[in-house]
């Protein structure tokens, strides 16, 4: 049987407060307590709450039959302990029945594999402390980098951690001809295999189900429905990967998007020759048909699929490279505030506020900042860069004088 593999990314950075130039050397706690719970409130009430507990209905009335897959950052379930245990608590309703698969990725929600390959490996082992903590001692197979970000070298430091396969982008300029509906294998490291995003019909769930002015709006099940009856037999599956904030908050409730995933389980299992797979299984069942060659990373972000949503411009390389010249000397700090910061710090999102893609991907960018340029970005970051700097600074020479 052919499969159909949902995955969802569920992550919400620690957002920075304003931070004033003359707080420099004063305030060292630097999170927007306030605005983090609105935000994890507001979304669990849109979104996390009522679908997970669709998400749980589903799993009940077609047991053994409807999958999924999470990757949960970190830093987002540091929040739902902080702000939102109700939520955490459907999460581990939702895995405990057997039917969701728990990916590894960067306890911080990081592009540390893009910089040090130690900070990655100790972040990628901090996040498995957290799943087996959360979750009854999960232990994860699979991986999910940072917003998909993946290259032939970071596949390879990912199979010498031990897992068996990894999630990406099935971006055209990589691709090519090829379809993303196969099993690839890491180009340096085979024994490393490759689940790609089919972006199409993962972007027109995630992205075009509520806009109007979509050619095909409104997207109905029927219509879901036969265009993955179009896809040529000999392709065996079928990778919907997108954030889990798509169901409520991204497309709201209605949009109808709840209703669509409520249906499309019934309407796939009785209408088409799929099936529903966790990433694992696909792995077990399914040999590489072909090595995949990335030699320069992809993300699933924006229209590129690259990294210029995180990375390339001026403010984002210098706040990126200000912030990893401290790597080894946090890492001789025993100091459980200097390595929260840490941590939370190196979240992707930040970087991503500095963005000056005003093209296509513009006001994706502008959706996600609760900035009003990217230049406050950058500003507010380097004021709190600044001070921990400062603050790492002297702790080392307390270290060094004792």
């Amino acid at each position: 049987m052919r499969t159909i593999c949902f995955y969802f990314q569920v992550h919400q950075p620690y957002r920075i407060k304003p931070y004033r130039f003359f707080d420099i050397g004063d305030d060292h706690y630097y999170w927007d307590d306030f605005l983090n719970r609105s935000v994890i409130r507001k979304v669990a009430q849109k979104s996390y709450l009522p679908m997970n507990s669709l998400l749980q209905e589903l799993i009940e009335r077609y047991p053994g039959k409807f999958k999924v897959a999470f990757s949960i950052s970190g830093v987002f379930m540091d929040q739902m302990e902080q702000f939102a245990p109700d939520v955490l608590e459907s999460f581990q309703r939702l895995v405990s029945t057997g039917q969701v698969e728990l990916l590894t990725e960067t306890n911080s929600h990081s592009l540390s594999s893009l910089k040090s390959k130690d900070e990655f490996k100790k972040s990628v082992d901090r996040h498995k402390e957290k799943l087996k903590r959360h979750f009854g001692g999960y232990e994860p197979k699979v991986f999910r980098n940072t917003e998909l970000i993946y290259s032939d070298e970071i596949g390879e430091m990912i199979s010498g951690m031990g897992f068996e396969g990894v999630l990406t982008e099935g971006a055209k300029h990589v691709l090519g001809w090829k379809s993303p509906n196969y099993v690839y294998s890491n180009a340096l490291d085979p024994k490393l295999k490759v689940l790609l995003k089919n972006f199409q019909l993962s972007d027109d769930i995630a992205f075009r189900f509520g806009n109007k002015t979509w050619s095909d709006y409104p997207l109905t099940v029927d219509k879901f429905i036969k265009w993955i009856n179009a896809i040529p037999k000999s392709e065996q599956v079928l990778n919907l990967f997108m954030d889990y904030e798509t169901f409520g908050e991204h497309q709201w409730a209605e949009t109808g998007i709840f209703e669509f995933m409520r249906s499309l389980p019934e309407a796939v299992l009785s209408r088409t020759n799929f099936g529903f797979s966790t990433p694992s299984e696909v792995f077990a069942e399914s040999k590489p048909v072909d090595m995949i060659h990335v030699p320069v990373p992809i993300s699933w972000a924006d229209e590129e699929r690259d990294l210029t949503a995180w990375l390339g411009n001026d403010l984002q390389d210098e706040a990126f490279d200000r912030l990893y010249e401290l790597e080894k000397m946090v890492n001789t700090i025993d100091d459980p505030e200097i390595q929260r910061d840490w941590t939370y710090l190196q979240t992707s999102d930040h970087f991503y506020y500095m963005s000056t893609k005003f093209a296509s991907d513009g006001d994706i960018h502008s959706y996600f900042s609760p900035y009003d340029s990217p230049y406050d970005a950058f500003i507010n970051y380097m004021n709190v860069l600044s001070d921990f700097i400062l603050r790492v600074k002297e702790k080392a020479k307390e270290k060094d004088k004792a």
